[in-house]
């Protein structure tokens, strides 16, 4: 049986690598894939602890079915936002997308 130790590790690593990418990257479509990493980390902790230490309730899988949910409305809802943003500017660079009205 692998220890939640190694999971936790895991799950730290790959939410480090996803605020680098949130914080280093420029482009929008890089920022959001941190993001998404940093929200796949969280999944691993939540269901890392469920197995571990209540297992007979379903409290860690709920948990990550709202998580799953909630990654699919901030994609759909940030590629939208970045789809009307280069139509209106002709870049993805987030440092020059400076205005979101239309």
């Amino acid at each position: 049986m692998i220890p939640l130790s190694w999971y936790l590790i895991v799950s730290a690593g790959l939410f480090c690598i996803g605020l680098f990418g949130v914080l280093a990257r420029k482009n929008a479509i890089g920022i959001f894939m941190g993001v998404e990493l940093m929200l796949n980390a969280a999944m691993i902790n939540l269901l890392a602890f469920w197995r571990y230490h209540n297992p007979g309730q379903m409290s860690g899988p709920v948990f990550v079915v709202i998580i799953f949910a909630t990654a699919a409305a901030e994609i759909a809802v940030g590629l939208a936002v970045i789809i009307s943003a280069y139509r209106r500017n002709n870049t993805v660079v987030a440092d020059e997308i400076n205005e979101l009205k239309g």
